[in-house]
């Protein structure tokens, strides 16, 4: 999903999409990790947060909320929270699930909250946007989503988080040309 947000982001001309990703956390002791993981994107700092013209933030559903990963990592951000360096951004929110009523849509809106205290400016996808009506898998109006297939995300659903990539940069730029 992260992927196909990022196609969105950059079909807008002049506009980087950057991935990242968040360490994870034990249950039993504070995890320590490499700075850099063997795979995927590296990790998410407080920099690249004040650093961003937008943000489109993901995590995978557990039990209706979001990773508990994302959750510590957004708990460490009180530094620029008090700095207000992300306020007035653009942001969007999405989300995979395991299951069909896996609570995909209060994942969404939990995500919204420390981005609401950021002071950043909320985004979601607009019925405008077909595939979000004839969608027969993931997406709302909130954000992206994507309940697990074998067949990976389905076109409707690519088309949803392209689209929400595509508003974000849009928004990013317009926000900074003014």
């Amino acid at each position: 999903m992260a992927n196909q947000i990022a196609r969105g982001v950059e079909s807008v001309n002049t506009v980087e999409a950057i991935l990242r990703t968040v360490p994870e956390i034990s249950s039993t002791c504070e995890q320590t990790a490499d700075i850099i993981p063997e795979q995927g994107p590296p990790y998410a700092t407080l920099e690249d947060l004040k650093n961003c013209s937008g943000l489109a933030l993901g995590s995978p559903t557990y039990f209706g909320n979001m990773a508990a990963a994302m959750k510590y990592f957004w708990d460490s951000t009180t530094e620029i929270w008090l700095a207000g360096a992300l306020t007035n951004k653009p942001a969007g929110v999405f989300t995979s699930t395991g299951s069909m009523h896996g609570g995909h849509e209060s994942t969404l809106l939990s995500m919204f909250l420390p981005l609401l205290h950021h002071g950043m400016m909320v985004l979601g996808v607009p019925y405008s946007e077909t595939a979000l009506r004839e969608t027969q898998s993931g997406g709302t109006p909130y954000g992206p989503s994507h309940t697990h297939s074998e067949s990976g995300l389905s076109d409707d659903e690519k088309i949803i988080c392209q689209a929400l990539g595509k508003r974000l940069a849009q928004i990013a730029l317009k926000l900074n040309n003014s």
